[in-house]
């Protein structure tokens, strides 16, 4: 199951990422991370801290939680 959550966090940036026309360079740029690391992430290959997930959603100019996989599920039933 931990790989599960991974995989579905790295779809969900990606899917974050490609709507805001970002590169995985320019976002790592933003995001001050390297532009292999957001590859490895969207790729499920890497677990992120909360730090991460910080400064993934500041370049995104998102909140953390909208980078969480389920946040929109969540968001619709309400």
């Amino acid at each position: 199951m931990g790989d599960e959550i991974q995989i579905e966090f790295g779809k969900r940036l990606r899917t974050l990422r490609t709507r805001a026309g970002l590169s995985q360079e320019k976002l790592g740029a933003l995001a001050g991370v390297a532009r292999n690391f957001v590859s490895m992430i969207e790729n499920g290959q890497r677990n992120v801290t909360l730090d991460t997930v910080q400064k993934l959603a500041k370049g995104l100019g998102c909140r953390m939680a909208a980078l969480m996989p389920d946040a929109e599920e969540r968001d619709s039933s309400d």
